[in-house]
């Protein structure tokens, strides 16, 4: 009868309950370690999943709204349809109608945000203010004139009331009412009563009178910042030569006034616009949000909407580009990431394996036994299967529930899977070991220690295979760099090495035993031979699974703090080189100089060490060759000695001072020939030849000293640094402040109180900003779970390896103790007989660590990994891998810590106990 179907006869205790009653210490760890390794794996693509959902919905709330906003538009009825049903479609009932049928057909998982969407009427093109009193730049301020829903929903009003539509309004009316916001009317000297006369409605103009100045309620919104002209003037031009400026704006009409639009020569049209709502949309979407939005511009879907909006509507959006954004960053990203994953999963396995292994070893005698009393290969492995599952599922189910209330919207499957992966695992790791070593039952156990362990053919051609797969890897990674999260070679690169790192440490593990035991043989002392002799007696297992375990969890740990180590250095670059110093005080453009007492004023701030003032000129120019062509340059006007002091601190392009100071034949002041500093590119423009700059500070001769790739005051662009007291005007632009401990509330006070206008720019506020972005942020967060799981998953390792041999190692105490062996002999025996094995594996850990980093660093970029993507932002040269000194210490050094520990403490415990209790007949010893 199958083992499954068999029932307990009448006084024999069934198989699991006895096992778990006779080991609860040892079913509960194994419980704890699934719960775990379950978590994690459950956790790890729910955490995936999350923070790229994050990401996609934040990069599209960050776009500008115009955009990130689709839009159906459709020009003006044609001439040849009626007046009167020209004037009829543009209504607010039939514009409303066409809205609720185009919100019906947006393709999933395009949604709409309906409460920051609007319909209307406008002009695409605007029309001129003929009124003198208007505000005149070059030409005469324009107007878009938009009779746009729901005003009243988004904007407050401040003065006066909101416009209506007295009357029936047709195309031939010329007097309507509009309001107008704050900005537009403080711009255009507007206010609640003034008559505006727009051109461009045939003989009359359009009399627009303002009845209301409102307040818009979220200015950031779609409503508003779809088509910004509606809500804030701008400053245009035409295209003649030389460009014409004016004030372009904006006159929000009451709705009901939209066919007075169909007289105009502004070209109206009707638009739907869409605000795209992000609450529901998930990085899974990707794909389908850019196959609709494509199929929208020029698609079957735009043959949808073209039903209900007219066979010349077109839908227009900017939002795929967005997407593509984010989709670009996440492909940088991902790749990284996975190598952090595949990392964790590998050391996590290992141990699961380990823990078996273990088991199987220690239960090796009562298998044997079974198996020589006629036990069968599927009946012991059964039981050992429903031992494992009564403790694995319910662990692994814990784990997974434990991880969807942990980490919340993200996909449920792929936690399951893992999950599951676990379960399986964990619940066959024990039989199949089981049945693997006692396929055939034996009459005594063969000796199974390293010292007389001699590696088979299997095992050396297991080990060749492994060799080639990590130098592929290794080489693979290299080469293409983490390009594709799907490349398992690539991803693997960091396990394969501490794994080749392991299968060496194994073989060389006897060398050294056998050279230091000889010594201790001829030693009188007892205690360092026994300790070795031990420790080169073990079982291949014993030793093997323990330290391909350790390898792996130290190497991934190493690998998880480098590259955090590298993503913070190009943090604090990215941040420095955005500043150029601690703190970064100018004006609006850093164009005009400072208030004679802002230096002052700066320098008494709590923290600050010291101030450097420049003048920064970007439109400095070089007289080229030719017929006076000008090529333009920044212009930096500096103290030499103060502004070689900034640069040697921060690092970028230190010089020194004398440099700037030009030869005693040459002279000083403003008439001689001055040295400069030079950016690359602008030395190879400029030549070594005196070359004559122009600018605002003054028409200057320089000639190049000097070339740096970097300075404080202009890090991201060509520079040429001289001294400022040879230019005419010299009066600083910009102040650099260094300090460790700049009071920032206090900076700012002191700056706003010398002068208005003026910015502050802290390199602590640029650098915490590097880390908002969801992406880059859940990036990190993987990475530093993989270095607290590579090194928890060490200690884990750690201390089966040694409760594992606690038992024998008791044994061997208590019959030492009955001997003579003293207790100060017995903790000093433990502790050598547990460190070899750790001694071994935390160098070989930090060896393995370093290994991998070295390695490794030329594939992994780590740029976008670090930074999110900004507009104007200084490129970061060499962000890349650096081995972190503290992520191959720490694990390792708390590995050999934990291990003498574990021994003084059984040394103690073992103390405490008698030797009968220790040797007592039956024992598992």
């Amino acid at each position: 009868m199958a083992w499954w179907r068999q029932r307990t006869e009448r006084g024999v205790a069934p198989w699991v309950r006895t096992r778990l009653r006779t080991a609860p210490g040892a079913a509960v760890a194994f419980g704890v370690l699934v719960l775990v390794t379950a978590f994690l794996a459950a956790a790890l693509p729910r955490a995936l999943d999350a923070y790229e959902t994050k990401g996609l919905r934040q990069e599209i709330a960050g776009a500008p709204p115009a955009a990130t906003s689709v839009e159906l538009s459709a020009p003006q009825p044609g001439l040849e349809i009626a007046q009167a049903t020209r004037e009829k479609a543009v209504r607010p009932p039939a514009l409303a109608a066409v809205r609720r049928a185009a919100l019906a057909r947006l393709p999933a998982p395009l949604r709409a945000d309906t409460t920051e969407s609007a319909y209307g009427v406008r002009t695409s093109k605007s029309l001129v203010g003929l009124n003198p009193w208007l505000p005149v730049i070059d030409a005469p301020p324009r107007f878009t004139l938009a009779a746009q829903s729901e005003l009243a929903a988004h904007s407050t009003v401040r003065d006066g009331r909101l416009p209506t539509a007295a009357g029936e309004v047709t195309a031939d009316t010329r007097k309507v009412e509009a309001a107008v916001t704050e900005a537009t009317a403080r711009t255009l000297r507007l206010r609640v009563g003034s008559v505006i006369d727009v051109d461009g409605f045939g003989g009359a103009p359009l009399v627009v009178r303002i009845t209301g100045i409102v307040e818009p309620r979220h200015p950031q919104g779609g409503y508003w910042s779809a088509e910004p002209v509606l809500r804030t003037p701008g400053v245009a031009a035409d295209p003649s030569l030389p460009p014409q400026f004016y004030w372009q704006a904006g006159l929000l009409l009451a709705p009901g006034a939209a066919p007075v639009l169909l007289g105009s020569q502004g070209q109206p049209e009707l638009y739907w616009r869409f605000a795209p709502a992000t609450e529901r949309l998930t990085a899974q979407d990707v794909p389908g949000l850019v196959s609709r939005i494509a199929s929208l511009e020029g698609g079957p879907e735009l043959l949808r909407m073209r039903e209900v909006a007219g066979s010349t509507a077109a839908v227009a959006t900017d939002l795929e580009t967005v997407v593509g954004s984010y989709t670009t960053t996440r492909a940088a990203i991902t790749p990284v990431v996975a190598v952090g994953a595949f990392g964790i999963g590998a050391v996590a396995a290992v141990v699961l394996v380990m823990a078996g292994g273990l088991v199987a070893v220690r239960r090796a005698a009562e298998l044997a036994l079974l198996r020589a009393r006629g036990g069968s290969l599927r009946g012991i492995a059964g039981r050992l299967l429903a031992e494992t599952t009564v403790v694995a599922v319910p662990a692994a189910a814990a784990g997974l529930l434990l991880a969807v209330l942990t980490v919340d919207e993200a996909r449920l499957l792929p936690a399951v899977l893992g999950a599951s992966a676990v379960a399986l695992l964990a619940c066959a790791v024990l039989p199949v070991r089981a049945v693997v070593a006692h396929r055939r039952p034996r009459a005594h156990a063969e000796r199974d220690d390293l010292a007389h362990a001699r590696p088979g053919r299997r095992r050396t051609v297991a080990e060749l295979t492994v060799l080639v797969l990590a130098v592929g890897s290794v080489v693979a990674l290299r080469r293409r760099g983490a390009s594709s999260a799907g490349d398992l070679l690539v991803s693997a690169a960091p396990v394969l090495v501490g794994l080749i790192a392991a299968l060496v440490l194994v073989r060389l593990y006897p060398l050294p035993l056998r050279w230091a035991a000889r010594p201790a043989a001829r030693g009188r002392g007892v205690v360092g031979f026994l300790s070795l002799a031990r420790a080169g007696r073990s079982s291949t297992v014993g030793v093997a699974l323990p330290l391909l375990a350790l390898l792996l969890a130290l190497t991934t740990a190493a690998f998880g703090g480098s590259v955090l180590a590298g993503v913070s250095d190009a943090r604090d670059r990215a941040a420095l080189l955005a500043t150029g110093a601690d703190a970064r005080i100018a004006g609006p453009g850093e164009v005009t100089p400072l208030p004679a007492g802002v230096a002052g004023a700066v320098r008494k701030v709590a923290g600050v060490r010291a101030v450097t003032a420049v003048r920064i000129e970007r439109t400095a120019e070089l007289t080229s060759g030719g017929a006076g062509a000008k090529e333009g340059l920044t212009l930096i006007g500096v103290e030499p000695a103060s502004y070689a002091r900034l640069a040697r601190q921060t690092g970028l392009g230190a010089f020194p001072a004398d440099v700037l100071k030009p030869k005693a034949a040459e002279g000083t002041g403003t008439g001689g020939v001055l040295n400069a500093v030079a950016s690359p590119g602008l030395a190879e423009r400029l030549g070594r030849a005196p070359r004559r700059i122009t600018s605002l500070a003054g028409d200057i001769t320089v000639r190049i000293a000097a070339v740096r790739s970097r300075t404080p005051a202009a890090p991201g662009t060509d520079f040429l640094l001289v001294d400022a007291a040879g230019l005419t005007h010299s009066d600083p632009t910009t102040l650099l402040a260094t300090g460790a401990a700049l009071d920032a509330p206090a900076l700012r006070t002191a700056v706003r109180g010398a002068g208005k206008g003026l910015t502050v720019t802290l390199r602590g506020e640029e650098r915490a900003a590097l880390s908002d972005a969801p992406l880059q942020a859940g990036a990190e967060r993987i990475y530093t779970t993989a270095a607290l799981a590579g090194a928890g998953y060490a200690v884990l390792a750690l201390l089966l390896s040694l409760l594992q041999s606690a038992p024998e190692r008791a044994a061997l105490l208590a019959r030492l103790r009955t001997m003579g062996l003293t207790p100060r002999q017995g903790r000093r025996l433990l502790s050598l007989d547990a460190l070899p094995q750790a001694l071994l594996a935390a160098s070989g850990g930090m060896l393995a660590g370093w290994a991998t980093v070295r390695l490794l660093a030329p594939g992994i970029d780590l740029e976008r990994l670090a930074l999110a993507t900004a507009a104007g932002r200084v490129p970061v040269i060499g962000a890349s891998l650096r081995t972190d000194v503290w992520s191959l210490l720490l694990p390792a050094a708390g590995t050999v810590l934990l291990a003498w520990a574990v021994a003084v403490a059984q040394a103690w415990w073992a103390g405490r106990r008698t030797s009968i209790t220790e040797l007592r007949t039956g024992g598992m010893r």
